[in-house]
């Protein structure tokens, strides 16, 4: 396992699909590993494969009470509700960073295990907020699309003020 950099925001990369894991393989692992071991260290409670410049479609999440992390390889939303949310998103490409975002408050969302094993999720609130994030973040979708133009420029002004700092 190894903390690997974490891109930062306006980089390219964090605005282009990933692709497809498809059959999990070591490397897969590796980079789930690494993925766990970067987003503990940045903290996050959410991390995907193009945060660390890697294009594949892979999502780490750990939320507070969770016994254990969650990898979703491939991961896609499947449903959504018509009823929303707000929830307070950053990201681990923009520390220090946050704004409310309104999504879908819940989701059903199919993915693979690191076996391989298609599975699908049902997923409520802050959950759902984290999941329908991090599948923006591999469809090339930056958290920050998701704000109003006035909301958007705001966060901007911020987070440019904290990389010049």
């Amino acid at each position: 396992m190894a903390v690997r950099p974490i891109l930062r925001w306006p980089d390219p990369l964090l605005s282009t699909p990933a692709e497809a894991v498809g059959a999990p393989d070591e490397a897969t692992r590796r980079l789930a590993d690494d993925l766990l071991e970067t987003m503990r260290a940045a903290p996050g409670v959410g991390i995907t494969g193009p945060h660390v410049g890697a294009l594949r479609r892979i999502v780490v999440i750990e939320l507070p009470g969770d016994p254990a992390p969650t990898i979703y390889c491939d991961p896609r939303v499947t449903w959504s509700s018509a009823e929303t949310a707000r929830f307070t998103e950053g990201s681990v490409s923009t520390p220090g960073v946050t704004e409310e975002v309104e999504r879908p408050a819940r989701v059903r969302v199919a993915f693979a295990d690191l076996d391989g094993v298609a599975r699908e999720e049902a997923a409520e609130g802050f959950r759902a907020a984290c999941l329908q994030h991090e599948i923006d973040q591999c469809d090339g979708i930056f958290w920050l699309r998701r704000l109003s133009r006035v909301r958007r420029e705001r966060a901007v002004k911020r987070w440019d003020k904290l990389r010049r700092a």
